[in-house]
């Protein structure tokens, strides 16, 4: 692959592809957590062990967590909006196109939760991108203020689980302690499954830990459809291909130091809480959700900017990766399932937080260097490859 004249000749611009590759480093930092530690208590199941761990944690949860899906989900809105200008370009009915594509995602995501990580967001992209599909004709203004909508909503259900925790402990503490007591029977069974059981109890120990938190992912999915449709707007809009379009500017001038700072306070009360199931960790999750769109509006802004800039061998070679993330995301998953599970090296809630984090990042940027590389060798990355023959059945 020659990314710039391939870029050039697809009316490309190297921002979404940018935009793809710092989403999947962040994406990785993130749920490190989960493929390290019980997914009931994560860190908090002996994952504090030194300063640098907290520390670790807080800089994650600071400028990662809760914007990293963000992007991802924004940038498969854009691809939503590309594959609807390829169909139109080949005069090729894009709704039978569509429903592969959504399949497949529902296939992958149900593989890539039991094999890998039950953490998943592709079996809920496919569900919420059937939603997507309905929005397909609708005017920029339209999606902007539906998107707005979902995600204001997502927020206030965020302080609503505030509410609920805070009552419970003042006006239900026995239920409280049985809530914290069946979180801690679950981090126990995980430990026992991933530190030292099998293969095969790994999947079904995934599988069902996936079903268990299936209304977190309802949840989640508000904001996924909400950042969908604001990806689909900035392809109509045609704001994604102009990184020196006026919105950017303004992004990195209010919403990133406002988002930033703002994340940062809630990072510290999730830092400075004893235990999960605390006003104060619920709280900070919550001005997290809060002051992720924001943080999110300001990342795109940085890297609109950084689009704009001349094109350099880094910013080509980090662009290239980000043609197959898809691919990328997949390997992470692999190879931190290797890493923690007692089927691989066996570190499962041995390391603390910052020595997690570091892997994370090391693998990170390992797939997104394989994929670059790749990507110079061959037209699509492995999985995009399989991905695209399912769904255009062998024709363009």
């Amino acid at each position: 692959m020659n990314y710039v004249t391939d870029s050039a000749t697809a009316g490309r611009h190297i921002m979404p592809d940018m935009v793809r590759s710092f989403a999947i480093i962040g994406i990785a930092l993130v749920n490190v957590g989960l493929f390290a530690y019980p997914m009931e208590l994560s860190y908090f199941d002996g994952g504090f062990q030194t300063a640098a761990d907290n520390w670790a944690y807080f800089t994650t949860n600071s400028l990662f967590a809760m914007k990293s899906y963000s992007l991802f989900s924004f940038m498969f809105g854009v691809g939503f909006a590309y594959q609807i200008q390829s169909a139109s370009r080949s005069e090729a009915g894009f709704g039978g196109r569509y429903s592969r594509r959504i399949i497949g995602l529902l296939v992958l995501g149900l593989a890539h939760i039991a094999f890998a990580f039950q953490g998943d967001i592709l079996l809920l992209y496919g569900l919420i991108g059937i939603i997507l599909f309905m929005f397909r004709d609708t005017k920029v203004k339209t999606l902007c203020w539906v998107a707005g909508a979902l995600i204001i909503i997502q927020v206030l259900f965020g302080g609503l689980l505030v509410g609920s925790i805070w009552a419970g402990i003042h006006f239900a503490p026995e239920e409280m302690s049985k809530a914290a007591e069946e979180l801690a029977v679950g981090a126990l069974m995980s430990r026992e499954v991933f530190g030292s059981g099998n293969f095969v109890d790994s999947i079904y120990q995934r599988l069902s830990e996936y079903s268990g938190a299936a209304a977190i992912f309802i949840y989640q999915g508000l904001g996924v459809l909400g950042y969908f449709l604001l990806g689909l707007a900035a392809v109509n809009s045609g704001i994604i291909s102009d990184p020196n379009a006026s919105i950017w500017k303004k992004f990195r001038r209010f919403a990133l130091p406002i988002g930033v700072l703002g994340s940062a306070g809630g990072a510290w009360l999730m830092m400075t809480s004893v235990e999960l199931l605390s006003v104060k960790m619920m709280g900070g999750m919550a001005i997290l959700w809060l002051f992720a769109p924001i943080s999110t509006a300001g990342y795109l802004g940085l890297i609109a900017k950084w689009a704009s800039a001349p094109v350099t061998k880094f910013k080509v070679f980090l662009a290239r990766g980000g043609t197959a993330t898809l691919s990328a995301y997949l390997l992470q998953s692999v190879l931190l399932s290797l890493i923690f599970n007692n089927y691989g090296l066996g570190l499962f809630g041995q390391l603390g937080a910052a020595y997690c984090i570091a892997i994370a990042l090391a693998v990170a940027m390992f797939t997104l260097v394989f994929m670059s590389l790749w990507r110079k060798k061959f037209k699509l990355g492995p999985v995009e490859y399989i991905f695209r023959s399912w769904t255009y059945l062998g024709k363009r």
